[in-house]
């Protein structure tokens, strides 16, 4: 079983420091990638795992927590390789806004690196840690643990700044610390296979990319539906809001890769490059943008809670925005005029993410009237690209129907590893591909598009968010 660039040699004997080790996204997510790389055999086994939190754990406990989210491998043999897997990590307990952590830390990476004979080190650093701490961690990072003589990376998490200002502090924060090219800004959905697969669909099939434009789409629609609530991330998601969570990210950057223009490389730069120039032809977004708000209450049973009934969510006079559905426009040669349509939402009927071009309705000819084609990616919960397109029937009446060709992963690429986001993303940063991760000016646009969207919503002339049942498909009156 072969992927994508396996044949890529990784360097030998790479530290990799994994900040916020006993926190949720390290048990859930960063553990989990690891092991998946490891057991795929896209992680050299030379690699030396160090994981650091305040939190007084030990290797075992760390294995105990994340072996319930870790995925069966394709060949097998999984507690064998668990086994092997966790005799590569080491647990350091500390503080993150002082030295002593720090410089155990240190003691422990030269140690291992001495005894490996290492002359050049090969440093990975995940933040995997509250944003209030990102400039702390970072600091100490470079003052204490920082590859002088080698290669250092530093992959910080989302979100990465709360508004256009926030995110530019920020970014000068980091500036004086690192060069742009040692720091990968995750936004996972760049890791995600599809949307990686979104760029060959288009560009490697020239007849489908010269009919995404205004002549021939009427309009483009992304879609984030999910069937559960805030479920104990109340605190959290009281702060942040549906826009900030999925929409200024991972639907922006869905949007951006199948509305950008074709790179002129195949190359991390170019393909960047190629985003913020689209991102660049997006108007910013006010009150004229927003479509319909909301915050799911209790489904229509009594069984499900209101957002507001959830124990984290402590301000219960909270408008947080459960639901947003907004307009936005491109204004360049190819897509001007064509609406674009993004929504957003939790404790909806179903679970669903997908991007949806709609195709212009047959208006002449012989078959005039006849039902619009769409081509859709569904990035969850079933990994699919499918399209619909007009036919008829075997036998002796024309009846012109719709079917869809449809490319489903799970039928296609039966015995396949396709790996997840953060396998992906782990991976590039340890080859040093930022292709998949966001640069500080694609960042800095994108927070100018939607900052000025966050200060209505949030601002005093902010619009009453509907209160939709838990389970139902969202407010009334969104566009279809």
């Amino acid at each position: 079983m072969t992927i994508d660039n396996q044949s890529v040699v990784f360097k030998k004997n790479t530290v990799f420091v994994l900040f916020g080790a006993s926190g949720d996204l390290a048990k859930k997510e960063t553990f989990p990638a690891l092991f998946g790389l490891y057991s795929e055999g896209a992680l050299d086994p030379s690699t030396k795992i160090f994981c650091y939190a305040r939190s007084k754990l030990t290797v075992e406990n760390l294995r105990e927590n994340c072996t319930p989210y870790c995925r069966p491998s394709t060949t097998g043999n999984d507690k064998f390789k668990m086994d092997q897997f966790f005799k590569m990590v080491t647990y350091i307990s500390g503080a993150y806004d002082v030295d002593d952590g720090y410089l155990r830390l240190k003691g422990e990476i030269e140690a291992f690196e001495k005894e490996r004979g290492v002359t050049e080190p090969h440093r990975v650093f995940y933040l995997a840690i509250p944003p209030t701490i990102f400039l702390t961690v970072a600091g100490q990072l470079k003052k204490n643990v920082y590859a002088t003589n080698g290669i250092t990376r530093v992959i910080v998490e989302k979100p990465f700044g709360d508004d256009l200002e926030t995110s530019r502090e920020l970014q000068r924060g980091f500036k004086p610390l690192f060069r742009e090219e040692e720091i990968f800004k995750i936004d996972h959905f760049l890791g995600k296979d599809d949307l990686k697969r979104l760029l060959a669909v288009r560009f490697a099939n020239p007849f489908l990319n010269g009919t995404w434009n205004k002549d021939y789409i009427e309009c483009v629609q992304v879609w984030f539906k999910e069937p559960f609530g805030a479920e104990g991330r109340g605190g959290y998601f009281d702060v942040v809001g549906i826009i900030r969570d999925v929409m200024q990210n991972h639907l922006l950057q869905i949007l951006t890769v199948a509305t950008m223009e074709e790179p002129v490389a195949n190359e991390a730069e170019a393909i960047r490059d190629a985003k913020v120039a689209l991102l660049k032809c997006m108007e910013k977004l006010g009150p004229k943008n927003v479509v319909s708000v909301g915050q799911y209450g209790r489904s229509l049973d009594g069984k499900l809670p209101s957002y507001l009934d959830d124990d984290t969510v402590l301000n219960k006079e909270s408008k947080c925005l459960t639901f947003t559905e907004i307009t936005m426009d491109i204004h360049n040669e190819r897509w001007e005029g064509v609406p674009i349509v993004m929504r957003a939402g939790k404790g909806l009927d179903e679970d669903r993410v997908e991007i949806r071009m709609k195709y212009k309705k047959n208006v002449s000819g012989m078959f005039a009237g006849s039902t619009p084609n769409e081509f859709v990616i569904q990035f969850h919960p079933e990994r699919k690209i499918y399209m619909t397109f007009n036919t008829t029937a075997p036998g002796f009446v024309d009846n012109v129907h719709q079917v869809s060709l449809d490319m489903t992963y799970s039928k296609k690429y039966i015995n396949d590893w396709v790996p997840e986001a953060y396998e992906r993303l782990i991976r590039d940063a340890f080859l040093g591909n930022a292709a998949n991760y966001v640069r500080d000016d694609e960042l800095d646009v994108s927070w100018d598009i939607f900052t000025p969207l966050l200060n209505y919503v949030e601002g005093p002339d902010a619009p009453e968010p509907e209160i939709y049942a838990y389970g139902s498909t969202g407010p009334k009156g969104i566009l279809e």
